[in-house]
């Protein structure tokens, strides 16, 4: 029986909390040596993802990023056994592992093999025991760069040029450049125009910081290239960007009339459901489910009266969740288009006959699916295609009752595995595994109404 915090003396406190992260290690070196089987052994239909990270993102409480670094530590420790014995051991943490793994995977150019051996090692008893410091080892990394780095100057090596953007989790996008010198002198050239303070008409100051103004001219330089005809298409449209909003909604925030939104032949819904349509399996996905013995139910209706209806918000196919104000914003200056959904959030049927999806029936499912439907993928739509889950070939209509949004990789996994996909009762797409992932192959919701609800 585990003794209560409040009993153990101080000594007693400082052993428990050193044997406890000790153990920590442990098992995290554990999980990576299992991670490292599971890619190896497990077939990607039973895993259900193109790799281990989807799956543990899926069944585990880990991020993608915390996932991806656990693959990608099971994965290079193979080729590194000194760096993996001290990780084994619980004498480095997972942290400085991974920083020294990604020195030894993608050395200096110009370091010699031997030379990587003594830098491996030196890194190694750098990185062990407590005293370990991040601090020293990225600036040993950092002067064997610069150092053995490239035959170029650092400011014209382009192999060297990284972007990396991230979602934060109060829905705003972090972003890293690190550019050559002539890349970052046409960014900084095309900021330049768009930075200058501008004062109010009565004169007041500009209030913006010059990393605010910076910001605005980027943001300026991106409504210029979305609003070009000369842009690559993606998905068989140039991109632009898609706000979905609910009809009663958008009017209540823009005055808008109902006359105002396009709603052509495509996008009008009949008012009944084609009789020749799939008739969906029937299902019970009001049920609240307990995935796991002593888990808390949510009560939906408790939590609608709380944060109020969740469809009443905008949304956005890449960052998620947008207030009713931006919403508004972007009402203003832009084409609507009709896409009759639901009291599920389900459009209504499109009813067209032709063999692949068209633009606007792919809006109509980016609506519903949200990307990818399969659970624990959620891959944007813009990555997707979409999946007749009656075949055509078999005399499927590519009409929306027998449409799901797929990415390539699950596309692939629904027609070549036994992974099936239904349309329920709630006009939602539900996806039955395999017995050999569920002996019961109890139906799964998708991606997108997967998990808790709070709103």
């Amino acid at each position: 029986m585990t003794t209560e915090t409040w009993q153990l003396s101080e000594a007693e406190l400082l052993a428990d909390a050193a044997d406890v992260s000790h153990t920590i290690q442990l098992l995290e070196a554990r999980r990576i040596a299992l991670v490292a089987d599971i890619d190896t052994r497990v077939s990607r239909e039973k895993l259900g993802f193109p790799g281990p990270a989807g799956w543990l993102t899926s069944t585990t409480l880990l991020t993608p990023s915390k996932a991806n670094k656990i693959v990608a530590l099971a994965r290079g420790l193979k080729n590194f056994p000194d760096i993996a014995d001290a990780v084994n051991t619980g004498v480095m943490s997972v942290d400085h592992a991974a920083l020294i793994l990604t020195f030894a995977e993608t050395p200096p150019k110009l370091l010699p093999r031997a030379g990587q051996d003594i830098a491996r090692k030196a890194m190694i008893t750098a990185a062990t025991g407590p005293g370990a410091r991040t601090d020293k080892i990225r600036e040993a990394i950092t002067k064997l760069k610069d150092t053995y780095g490239s035959d170029k100057p650092p400011p014209e090596d382009t192999d060297r040029n990284e972007l990396f953007a991230s979602k934060t989790l109060n829905g705003r996008l972090v972003a890293k450049m690190d550019f050559d010198a002539i890349t970052g002198e046409k960014l900084l050239t095309a900021l330049s125009p768009l930075t200058e303070p501008r004062p109010a008409a009565d004169g007041t100051p500009d209030e913006r910081s010059p990393a605010r103004r910076r910001a605005d001219a980027f943001g300026h330089i991106l409504d210029r290239y979305l609003a070009s005809s000369d842009r690559p298409t993606e998905g068989g449209e140039r991109p632009h960007i898609n706000l979905h909003i609910r009809l009663q909604d958008l009017q209540s925030l823009s005055g808008q009339n109902s006359d105002d939104i396009t709603d052509d032949e495509t996008t009008r819904a009949a008012t009944e459901l084609d009789s020749n349509l799939v008739d969906p399996v029937d299902i019970d996905t009001t049920a609240e489910t307990n995935n796991e013995a002593g888990s808390v139910t949510a009560d939906r209706g408790a939590y609608r009266d709380l944060f109020g209806d969740g469809t009443t918000v905008g949304w956005l196919p890449w960052m998620g969740p947008l207030s009713r104000n931006t919403s508004r914003q972007l009402a203003c200056d832009c084409l609507l288009t009709a896409i009759v959904m639901d009291e599920n959030g389900n459009p209504l049927n499109l009813a067209r006959t032709a063999r692949t999806v068209t633009a606007k029936q792919k809006r109509a499912l980016t609506a519903r699916d949200h990307g990818c439907a399969f659970p624990g993928c959620g891959k944007p739509a813009a990555w997707t295609e979409g999946h007749h889950i009656w075949h055509w070939t078999d005399g499927g209509p590519t009409d929306m009752d027998n449409l799901v949004l797929l990415c390539g990789f699950h596309h692939r996994l629904i027609h070549h595995s036994d992974w099936e996909v239904f349309i329920g009762t709630d006009q939602h797409p539900w996806f039955v595994p395999p017995a050999t992932v569920d002996p019961y192959r109890q139906p799964r919701q998708s991606h997108a109404r997967a998990g808790p609800h709070i709103a």
